[in-house]
Protein backbone atom coordinates (compact mmCIF):
# COMPACT_ATOMS: atom_id res chain seq x y z
CA UNK A 1 0.00 0.00 0.00
CA UNK A 2 2.74 2.10 1.08
CA UNK A 3 4.97 1.97 -2.50
CA UNK A 4 1.66 2.09 -4.47
CA UNK A 5 0.77 5.72 -2.41
CA UNK A 6 4.32 6.66 -3.56
CA UNK A 7 3.74 4.99 -6.87
CA UNK A 8 7.23 3.26 -6.71
CA UNK A 9 7.58 -0.40 -6.78
CA UNK A 10 8.04 -2.73 -3.70
CA UNK A 11 11.70 -3.11 -4.67
CA UNK A 12 12.27 0.54 -4.92
CA UNK A 13 10.49 1.09 -1.39
CA UNK A 14 12.39 -1.03 0.55
CA UNK A 15 16.10 0.42 -1.89
CA UNK A 16 14.80 3.69 -0.76
CA UNK A 17 13.06 4.36 2.13
CA UNK A 18 13.87 1.36 4.64
CA UNK A 19 16.15 -0.30 6.53
CA UNK A 20 16.49 -3.69 8.03
CA UNK A 21 17.46 -3.27 12.21
CA UNK A 22 18.09 -6.96 13.47
CA UNK A 23 14.67 -8.92 12.80
CA UNK A 24 12.27 -5.89 11.72
CA UNK A 25 12.01 -3.39 9.06
CA UNK A 26 11.75 0.17 9.64
CA UNK A 27 11.35 3.39 7.78
CA UNK A 28 14.27 5.33 7.11
CA UNK A 29 15.03 8.28 9.86
CA UNK A 30 16.90 11.68 9.19
CA UNK A 31 20.14 11.55 10.24
CA UNK A 32 20.63 14.40 12.27
CA UNK A 33 17.22 14.97 13.81
CA UNK A 34 16.40 10.77 13.86
CA UNK A 35 12.76 11.73 12.69
CA UNK A 36 11.08 9.86 10.53
CA UNK A 37 11.92 10.88 6.58
CA UNK A 38 8.44 11.16 6.31
CA UNK A 39 7.26 13.57 9.05
CA UNK A 40 7.53 17.02 6.80
CA UNK A 41 6.13 20.73 6.93
CA UNK A 42 2.85 20.38 5.36
CA UNK A 43 0.78 23.96 4.91
CA UNK A 44 3.34 24.86 7.60
CA UNK A 45 2.44 22.08 10.06
CA UNK A 46 5.06 19.26 11.11
CA UNK A 47 2.74 16.13 10.05
CA UNK A 48 3.04 12.38 8.21
CA UNK A 49 3.17 12.77 4.44
CA UNK A 50 1.87 9.02 4.30
CA UNK A 51 -0.42 8.87 7.35
CA UNK A 52 -3.27 7.29 5.26
CA UNK A 53 -1.26 4.68 4.64
CA UNK A 54 1.33 4.41 7.68
CA UNK A 55 2.69 0.96 8.19
CA UNK A 56 1.73 -0.45 11.56
CA UNK A 57 4.96 0.77 13.50
CA UNK A 58 3.63 4.39 12.98
CA UNK A 59 -0.44 3.28 13.76
CA UNK A 60 1.03 1.92 17.05
CA UNK A 61 3.13 5.07 18.32
CA UNK A 62 3.06 6.35 20.97
CA UNK A 63 2.70 2.79 22.54
CA UNK A 64 5.52 0.95 22.21
CA UNK A 65 7.49 -0.62 25.16
CA UNK A 66 10.56 2.09 25.23
CA UNK A 67 8.03 4.92 25.92
CA UNK A 68 5.58 2.72 28.12
CA UNK A 69 8.38 1.45 31.06
CA UNK A 70 8.60 4.04 32.88
CA UNK A 71 6.65 7.52 33.45
CA UNK A 72 10.20 9.43 32.47
CA UNK A 73 10.53 7.22 29.29
CA UNK A 74 6.76 8.70 28.03
CA UNK A 75 7.95 12.26 29.30
CA UNK A 76 11.19 12.22 27.26
CA UNK A 77 9.42 11.01 24.02
CA UNK A 78 6.81 13.94 24.69
CA UNK A 79 9.60 16.61 24.50
CA UNK A 80 9.66 15.52 20.78
CA UNK A 81 6.34 15.25 20.34
CA UNK A 82 4.27 17.34 20.53
CA UNK A 83 1.24 15.52 20.04
CA UNK A 84 1.70 13.64 23.23
CA UNK A 85 -0.47 14.19 26.00
CA UNK A 86 -3.07 15.65 23.85
CA UNK A 87 -6.27 14.77 22.69
CA UNK A 88 -7.97 11.30 23.86
CA UNK A 89 -7.15 9.54 27.09
CA UNK A 90 -6.83 5.83 25.96
CA UNK A 91 -7.53 3.01 28.66
CA UNK A 92 -5.11 0.07 29.26
CA UNK A 93 -6.97 -2.04 27.55
CA UNK A 94 -7.30 0.19 24.51
CA UNK A 95 -3.47 0.33 24.65
CA UNK A 96 -3.11 -2.98 24.31
CA UNK A 97 -5.09 -3.57 21.52
CA UNK A 98 -3.47 -1.18 19.70
CA UNK A 99 -0.07 -2.70 20.43
CA UNK A 100 -1.14 -5.97 19.03
CA UNK A 101 -3.30 -4.91 15.93
CA UNK A 102 -1.94 -6.14 12.96
CA UNK A 103 -4.32 -5.99 9.98
CA UNK A 104 -5.23 -2.58 10.55
CA UNK A 105 -6.25 -2.37 6.63
CA UNK A 106 -8.75 -5.03 7.28
CA UNK A 107 -10.46 -2.75 9.79
CA UNK A 108 -10.82 -0.17 7.53
CA UNK A 109 -13.57 -1.87 4.73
Amino acid sequence: MLAEHLGVTVENLHKTYLARVVTRTTIIEEPSSRDCIFLKNINGVRGCAIYSVRPNQCRTWPFWSGNLTRPDDWNIAAKKCPGLNRGKLYTFEEIEKIKKQKKWWEDEK
